[in-house]
């Protein structure tokens, strides 16, 4: 994904390391993602309530795999 890539459904956005202060639970393979590393936000336009944290590299196999958590 690059900064200017859209995907349509959805508002992407780059969480870098510095910023992210906490743990999520990634929703492409439902492993931790540590603070301090950064990922990627993902927000249904449709449903912003079901925003989910991804691992930078489980996003780019999003369209290869279940996602889970």
């Amino acid at each position: 994904m690059r900064d200017d890539e859209e995907v349509p459904g959805y508002e992407v956005r780059r969480v870098q390391p510095y910023e992210a202060r906490k743990r999520y639970v990634c929703g492409g393979c439902a492993n931790d993602i540590d603070a301090g590393v950064g990922h990627i936000v993902a927000v249904p336009t449709e449903a912003p309530d079901l925003r989910r944290h991804w691992h930078w590299s489980c996003w780019q196999a999003r369209d290869r795999r279940r996602p889970r958590g």
